[in-house]
């Protein structure tokens, strides 16, 4: 098992929540961190699990007016309904 961690300069507001919180969960600093840290931990990597398409983001909101109008018009046969299939 890896050795002790120190934390430096942590502002006074989060040493503080972390003082709080320890005292409400009737446990110590050290717990209340380690379970931060773990959270953290597990919530970035899920979130990383979300983002298979990030490259295709600096495509997003490039196309002109007219690139989406055309576009628009490519596709607007997909608004039809074919009433037989609702019968």
């Amino acid at each position: 098992m890896p050795g002790p961690l120190t934390i430096n300069n942590l502002d006074e507001a989060t040493a503080n929540w972390i003082e709080k919180e320890a005292e409400r969960c009737g446990t110590n600093r050290e717990t209340v961190a380690l379970h931060l840290i773990q959270k953290g931990i597990e919530r970035e990597s899920e979130e990383c699990s979300f983002r298979p398409y990030e490259d295709l983001d600096s495509l997003a909101g490039t196309w002109t007016e007219e690139q989406a109008n055309e576009f628009m018009n490519a596709i607007s046969y997909l608004d039809q309904v074919d009433e037989k299939l609702w019968q």
